[in-house]
């Protein structure tokens, strides 16, 4: 499922491509023509991602509220163009971060900028710096994994053709916009960008009140807000409560767009064992949470990757960005040795879901 970061870059790509256009929209599949047919030929005027959860402004106070799931993915094609905090392909990485072994988990201080402009004040090596750009040419994805992509986000798609695929100079050109592949729930079309969307939870029109409620429903997002009020809120939500820590994080109405990899990272970046009632949480540890949070988001934003690992080297911090297999502490990682202190990582089924976790550090 798109966690957060995911979902802010979804937004800030329609904000950039969308916003100010006047759309028409339609649903190839069927399912939601009524919906599309309210939508279609309104001006989009605003973008924005609460969580997991993204709701686009068109005139007149009509919303589309918009919940990927598991198996929901926007597709993009046309001329699509990025913000500064999207990465471009040909060598550019976007935003980065470097940060130092003797920081605590999840605090301290970081160098930030592009490849070009970390290489020039000394910040990375220039071996790290061409092992990053030949990570973001236009004829390769960003990351092996292809986890992020200007073209496709979402849940993986066979059906259609990712970023690195749909730039190969033997495109044909001319065929725009392209045919819906598969089924397709919306299509929203400018005269010149074409988003797709396919198998989301959840799809509607609202108004500007059914957008509060829904928002009202949601638990603090740093990128919207992240206040002393914000944090007292999270503080306050998890310290109440007896159920686990583990289940907390990805409860939705207690903070916004943690989903399972955040979740187990952040868990392991704290040192705090998963089955932990929140009211046992110390409030400094669940103060420290909500700012590992507010660090995470931001880095997953700007580099499009959910980047965990503190304190590599620069071949190491190319390696992260390159493979998802080299970016995380404890996910996807049962039964390797602990990177700190060698124990097998344990996986279980918390809560419906899989959680990793170091049962050394974490105990």
């Amino acid at each position: 499922m798109p966690e957060g970061h995911s979902v802010h870059r979804i937004a800030r790509q329609f904000a950039a491509n969308f916003v100010g256009h006047r759309v028409s929209a339609s649903s190839p599949q069927g399912r939601f023509a009524e919906g599309a047919s309210v939508l279609d030929g309104r001006t989009m005027t605003g973008a924005r991602a609460v969580g997991k959860q993204m709701f686009l402004e068109f005139d007149d106070g009509v919303w589309l509220r918009v919940h990927l799931g598991i198996y929901g993915a926007w597709d993009f094609a046309g001329e699509i163009t990025t913000d500064a905090t999207i990465r471009s392909a040909g060598g550019r990485m976007g935003q980065t971060s470097m940060r130092g072994t003797d920081l605590e988990p999840g605090l301290g201080g970081q160098a930030e900028g592009t490849i070009d402009e970390l290489a020039a004040a000394g910040e990375l090596s220039e071996s790290a710096r061409e092992a990053l750009s030949a990570t973001a040419t236009a004829a390769a994805p960003d990351d092996a994994d292809g986890e992020d992509s200007v073209h496709s986000i979402g849940a993986p798609r066979r059906a259609r053709l990712r970023m690195s695929e749909q730039e190969k100079e033997t495109e044909e050109e001319g065929d725009f916009p392209p045919p819906p592949v598969g089924a397709v729930r919306v299509r929203l079309l400018t005269d010149t960008a074409v988003a797709d969307l396919r198998g989301p939870t959840a799809c509607e029109v609202l108004d500007v009140a059914g957008v509060e409620r829904a928002i009202a429903k949601l638990g603090p997002d740093p990128l919207n807000d992240d206040s002393a009020e914000a944090e007292e809120r999270f503080v306050a939500a998890v310290r109440k409560k007896p159920t686990p820590i583990g289940l907390l994080l990805m409860d939705q109405s207690v903070v916004s767009g943690i989903g399972n990899v955040y979740r187990a990272e952040m868990l392991f970046r704290a040192r705090l064992n998963p089955h932990t009632p929140g009211k046992q949480v110390p409030v400094d540890t669940a103060r420290a949470l909500w700012r590992d949070w507010v660090y995470l988001l931001a880095l997953g934003v700007r580099t499009g990757q959910m980047l965990t690992m503190d304190g590599l080297d620069d071949e190491a911090q190319a390696l992260a960005m390159a493979s998802r297999a080299d970016r995380h502490w404890v996910y996807k990682r049962e039964g390797l040795p602990c990177r700190l202190c060698g124990t097998n990582i344990v996986l279980e089924e918390f809560g419906g879901r899989k959680l990793y976790w170091c049962p050394k550090d974490q105990a």
